[in-house]
Formats: C-alpha cells, structure tokens, sequence
C-alpha cells in the first residue's frame, strides 16, 4: 500500500523507499549501485531532493494550481511526480510531438502537462475508465486554454486503442504514456507500438514498483506483469530503451 504522501514531496521518498534500502543494506551487494538511495531522493533529514524541485522545476501556473487541488484528495499519490511530468513536456517537445496518448489520467496533471507542451493544432487522447477524477482536472484544462487539445475517452484504454488502430490512425503518433492498471501493461505497450511514429517514444511509469520487481511474488499478479515486460523491453528489437530511476522508475521506448 502506497504512503498516503506525493512524489513531489521529499519527506514521500523516505517511506516509499525505507523497505528497498533495508534490504539492500542487509548484504545484496549487486544493487549497491543503483539510486535506490534516501541521500539521492530527499527526505525530511536531507533537502537533495527539494534542491532539485526548487532548481529546476518551472510549473505552469494552472499546472500548480491543480497539483494542490490534487493534494486534496486522499489518493493523490496516483498524481505522476511533477519532475517526472515536466521531463516527459520536454521531451515531447524535443521530437517536436503533435500527437500523444495517455494511458491513465487521474486528475489530468500530466495531461495537461503534455498538452502545454503541444502545438495549438495538436491532440492528446486521455484514457481512463474514471471521469470523477478527471472532472477534476477539467477546469484547469480550460483555464489553461488546451481543452480543445485533450480528446478524453471514458472506457477501457485497449478499447480506445483499437478504435484508433480501426480509424487507420496506426504509426501516427509521436507519444505515448503509460500508467493506469499494470496487468494490462503489456496489451498497452503493444497497440501503443502500433500506434507509434518511428522515433516515436512510449513511456512507461513505475516499473521499479516500489523495489518489488527485485523479487517477484508469484501470486502479486502486477509485480509479475511490470517484471515481465521489463525484460520483454529488454529483449525487443523493435526499440531503444532506457530505463531511468526517477520516481518509481520510468522507461523510456523509442520505435526503431
């Protein structure tokens, strides 16, 4: 069960992450050099992470105003890490997207992120299969003045994905986010992919889940599924990938 804290705030990564560095530190030596580390992500006795946030991160002022609004709600530890957002906006406009899906939308942070991000032509198709939490997002959409980009679709993602594939839409977008139920993960990577421009990047949320992946449960049915399709990734030659240890980690898919 996840801490009911945010990503974006320091003190969260300290008990997110306690469980992973005991076990660490109790002599698994081969992951002694990955950032699973309180001193790399901040925490109430060490301020690296604030630094961070306050040294880099340039939060659109609805983009802020809906992160508190989020705050507010007991689940707000769906929100995606604002850090984590903003590195996703720059890269979308680093390929220069038009067009990008998100596949999980919770109150629309990062949907309205990514459609600041766009040009004033662009679109970015918003699944969740929830419009309570989204209704939330929806005035700060428009008052952002990027309504007219976001295309919700109320219904299970792979539905909306077929639809997209059937509208002949296949090998025209330019990004793709992935974060809602994580059994589904891979059917969502794989019509993603579809959907994908060459050069195209699917992005890919929480695939260290929270340290569990390092040893899969068999009867933990998501742990499973996030294991399993990273070492799928890792194998397929359809892409380049990297996998990055920002928040609960984060990989990064290019279609070759």
């Amino acid at each position: 069960m996840f801490p009911k804290r945010h990503w974006c705030d320091p003190s969260y990564w300290e008990l997110f992450l306690s469980p992973v560095i005991s076990w660490l530190s109790a002599g698994k030596r081969r992951y002694s050099r990955m950032s699973f580390s309180i001193k790399n992500r901040g925490g109430k006795d060490n301020p690296l992470l604030q630094y961070v946030l306050d040294h880099s991160m340039r939060e659109h002022p609805v983009l802020k105003n809906l992160r508190l609004r989020t705050m507010e709600d007991p689940d707000n530890a769906m929100m995606v890490a604002c850090e984590q957002s903003q590195f996703m906006a720059n890269l979308a406009k680093l390929i220069k997207a038009k067009k990008a899906i998100e596949i999980g939308v919770y109150t629309g942070y990062n949907t309205l992120s990514i459609a600041l991000a766009l040009p004033d032509d662009g679109v970015m198709v918003a699944c969740d299969i929830s419009e309570d939490y989204a209704n939330i997002g929806k005035t700060f959409w428009k008052e952002a003045e990027v309504e007219q980009k976001i295309d919700l679709r109320i219904q299970p993602a792979v539905a909306t994905l077929d639809e997209l594939l059937d509208a002949g839409q296949a090998e025209t977008f330019d990004f793709v986010f992935i974060d809602a139920d994580k059994v589904s993960y891979d059917a969502y990577y794989e019509k993603s992919l579809q959907l994908l421009r060459k050069g195209g990047i699917i992005a890919i949320d929480n695939v260290l889940w929270g340290g569990k992946v390092l040893s899969p449960s068999p009867d933990d049915a998501e742990t499973v599924a996030i294991d399993k399709l990273n070492k799928k990734l890792n194998r397929d030659i359809r892409i380049i990938l990297s996998m990055l240890t920002v928040a609960d980690g984060l990989t990064l898919a290019i279609k070759l």
